[in-house]
């Protein structure tokens, strides 16, 4: 995603765009998987580690990170790239490969629509499966 693209995503969620911002968000763009605060520190050497956590936190707080919990490592951010202010049109399913320890996107898998019992209000939905990828499936053969 150019920069063009990712200062339009933070507009269009309201975040000021700051240099540090689109720093965090270009590493997670390019990344094209879900990367926990350890993966960002790795990959982000210009910010140290509270600037990063702040700037993932008013991500969060915006509505531009999906935040999963993996079981791996806690918890991972990824880009949400949802057209809509209020309603997120980018929910997919993700796969946590048990063996590498890593989390991928299953774009194009939509998470099934789920009910709910009446006066509960969801206002996220998390989908994993987990198991082990291709990558290792290889290995084991």
């Amino acid at each position: 995603m150019d920069t063009d693209n990712l200062c339009e995503l933070l507009e269009r969620h309201g975040v000021k765009i700051t240099p540090n911002r689109l720093i965090v968000a270009q590493a997670l763009a390019s990344a094209g998987r879900p990367m926990s605060m350890m993966e960002l520190e790795a990959e982000i050497e210009s910010i140290d580690k509270s600037g990063i956590f702040r700037t993932l936190s008013l991500f969060r707080d915006s509505r531009l990170v999906h935040v999963l919990e993996d079981s791996g490592e806690g918890v991972r951010y990824e880009l949400c790239r949802s057209h809509h202010e209020d309603e997120d049109d980018d929910l997919h399913v993700h796969f946590y490969c048990e063996e590498c320890h890593r989390t991928y996107c299953l774009n194009e898998v939509r998470i099934p629509p789920v009910e709910v019992p009446e006066g509960f209000e969801p206002e996220t939905v998390s989908y994993l499966v987990k198991g082990i990828c291709p990558s290792c499936a290889g290995y084991r053969r």
